[in-house]
């Protein structure tokens, strides 16, 4: 879809910091992060919410936001925790109509952080963080 930042992402047409590549799913660092590392998983292929979202895709979506949030606490980002979300349409808060599945890393005891980044969404320095995720995938195969 000519219109869609997502697929301008994938296509490499738009500037993305890509932590994540496979046949199926690219994940890129959120531009406006809850916290450090918040991710986005999307499928290669544009659907606009779960509606026309092959199953097939959605399982390599999740597959991939799997393997994302176990690198994002066993390896140097050193999560303790990783919340996995799908905002599905306008009315759940979905902001761009690409599918999308957000892998937001979390520590224990950062409520208030967390609370405090839903509402500053920012990173003070993205390039490091994207490092940091890649390291974390490269260490965990």
């Amino acid at each position: 879809m000519s219109s869609c930042i997502f697929c301008a992402i994938v296509a490499g047409t738009a500037p993305g910091r890509i932590v994540y590549s496979d046949d199926d799913v690219v994940g890129f660092l959120d531009i406006r992060p809850i916290t450090r590392g918040h991710t986005l998983l999307v499928p290669r292929v544009h659907s606009s919410g779960l509606d026309d979202l092959d199953p097939s895709l959605g399982a390599a979506l999740f597959a991939a936001g799997q393997r994302v949030g176990s690198a994002m606490r066993s390896g140097p980002m050193a999560a303790d925790g990783v919340n996995l979300a799908l905002n599905d349409g306008r009315a759940a808060f979905q902001t761009v109509l690409h599918t999308h599945l957000h892998v937001v890393p979390r520590r224990d005891g950062d409520k208030l952080s967390f609370a405090k980044g839903l509402v500053v969404r920012r990173d003070p320095n993205p390039d490091e963080t994207a490092d940091l995720v890649r390291a974390s995938l490269e260490a965990t195969g």
